[in-house]
């Protein structure tokens, strides 16, 4: 089990518990919405990061990206594994290709 499958694990196990007591649980407990504009707060977090070639706050904000994309699929119950099979799919094919394809 890799760690993103573990992380995806225990925030599913989060839905449900005291938000006083789990930040997931209260990201979660927000809705779908707020999870979502989390997830965007942190994505421009490591924009920036990014663009000032600051690679370890990068690092730190890559992960608070990847945390908090799997907050909002278990908002919207999309597993993990279903994103996974995505890509999987999409091993192998162009990106020019695959983005054609959706056109």
């Amino acid at each position: 089990m890799s760690i993103l499958d573990q992380l995806a694990a225990t925030i599913e196990s989060r839905k449900g518990a005291d938000p006083d007591t789990s930040w997931t649980a209260k990201l979660l407990a927000k809705g779908p919405e707020k999870c979502a504009e989390k997830f965007g707060e942190e994505a421009v977090e490591a924009i920036i990061a990014a663009a000032k070639d600051d690679r370890e706050n990068l690092t730190y904000e890559a992960a608070d990206v990847l945390y908090h994309l799997l907050v909002m699929l278990a908002a919207r119950d999309v597993k993990l594994a279903d994103v996974l099979a995505e890509l999987e799919r999409r091993e192998g094919t162009s990106g020019i290709a695959e983005k054609a394809a959706r056109t």
